[in-house]
């Protein structure tokens, strides 16, 4: 047997010799993404989004040390967290540079107690003076107009994709299945987010917006090779479902290596920034990164097009390719049951038993015996006719042919 070669795979996925029928089991893809959606849903409406303080507003203190590593963030969000400041649990702490620690806690008023409280942790952990840390309050206003910014850009975006979709594809509907696709991708993404508890930081808003265009891109790939196979659809044997689906086949291999070698250096970012790094900007985007191209790979293969296919589906030219396969299925074969001779047909009285050739001889010359026509093969003046004599021998053929004779001797 020889070896899965995924080269190979593609090729037969490209011309048609292999096929995945995706756009035919598309009830299946849109249940499974309902229940994922309902789930993410769920869990941020019970666990909530994790927001930074630059959208919430907070305090933060940045620590000036000699060498600045993980061990020193984690011994500092220790001693933080240990302190009776209720503002301080679950402060956040990372490195910035190899020089630097960034302290993140809720808003702490300048000069109180708590304020005092925590500086004296820090300093005495750290090893360093008053004077090596430096105290800057961010007001949630600021959190507040970068939410708003972004609300405005991806409204912009989202509006900029549908138009450019519907004027190159010449295609309305192709723009509501990818803006579809898009929020499946967003939602799912930001669901995953909330439940793994990251923090939400202006890095993660930039992830959200690299992950947007990275869906698009691979369903406008699709959709390309969709309005490829489907042009002058009149004119060819195929319906739309069945160009639609080879379309995404087409592109299967291509969709699935460009995710995996866009995945990898995401999962060793992610792998880096939670593991070696601890609490960084590094870790928001990586993870929003990683379930956005993810998703997106699998939004444009088993949302997109199927949805597509499930839009233009009353369209009239897709009907009317539709009933043309109909037709042709029911022309196929039509006159597949040819009268043959089968094995048994009777023989000509007196033929020696050396001249009956066996039915073996016979399969090998191409030649079946049978006792009765075949009656039921019919069809445009091609009724069997009743046979009238037995098989006899033939001298020229030297095996046993159909004897013929003139009409007036016929019995």
């Amino acid at each position: 047997m020889s070896k899965f070669s995924f080269s190979r795979l593609g090729k037969e996925l490209y011309t048609g010799e292999k096929s995945f029928d995706f756009v035919g089991r598309r009830m299946v893809w849109y249940a499974a993404s309902a229940v994922v959606l309902v789930a993410v849903v769920l869990g941020v409406w019970l666990q909530g989004i994790n927001l930074g303080i630059d959208f919430t507003g907070g305090t933060r203190y940045t620590v000036t040390v000699a060498h600045a590593d993980q061990k020193l963030a984690d011994d500092l969000r220790a001693a933080v967290g240990d302190t009776a400041v209720e503002a301080a649990d679950g402060a956040t702490v990372r490195t910035s540079g190899s020089k630097s620690i960034v302290i993140e806690t809720k808003a702490i008023a300048d000069n109180s107690k708590a304020d005092d409280s925590i500086m004296e942790a820090i300093t005495k952990t750290a090893d360093v003076a008053d004077d090596d840390v430096s105290r800057t309050g961010i007001g949630p206003s600021w959190g507040q107009r970068v939410a708003s910014k972004a609300g405005l850009a991806l409204g912009i975006f989202l509006v900029g994709v549908v138009l450019f979709i519907w004027i190159y594809f010449r295609e309305w509907k192709m723009s509501v299945a990818a803006v579809v696709a898009l929020a499946h991708d967003v939602v799912i993404t930001v669901g995953v987010y909330a439940i793994v508890g990251f923090e939400v930081t202006p890095a993660t808003v930039t992830g959200f917006l690299t992950i947007l265009g990275y869906s698009l891109y691979d369903t406008v790939v699709v959709f390309d090779k969709v309005k490829e196979n489907t042009r002058n659809l009149s004119q060819k044997r195929q319906t739309y479902a069945a160009a639609a689906n080879l379309a995404i086949n087409q592109t299967l291999v291509r969709s699935i290596n460009t995710s995996i070698i866009g995945l990898l250096p995401v999962v060793a970012i992610l792998y880096v920034s939670t593991v070696q790094l601890g609490t960084s900007s590094l870790k928001d985007i990586s993870l929003v990164l990683f379930i956005g191209m993810a998703v997106g790979t699998y939004s444009s293969i088993f949302i997109a097009t199927p949805l597509l296919v499930h839009l233009k589906s009353k369209e009239k030219d897709v009907l009317d390719a539709e009933k043309r396969a109909a037709a042709r299925m029911k022309e196929a074969d039509k006159y597949a049951a040819v009268p043959v001779f089968d094995e048994g047909m009777a023989v000509a009285d007196g033929e020696p038993d050396e001249l009956r050739e066996s039915p073996a001889d016979l399969h090998e010359a191409g030649v079946s015996r049978g006792t009765s026509p075949n009656t039921s093969a019919t069809g445009r003046g091609r009724n069997v006719p009743d046979q009238h004599r037995a098989v006899s021998d033939s001298r020229a053929a030297g095996r046993p042919q159909p004897k013929r004779e003139s009409r007036s001797k016929r019995k």
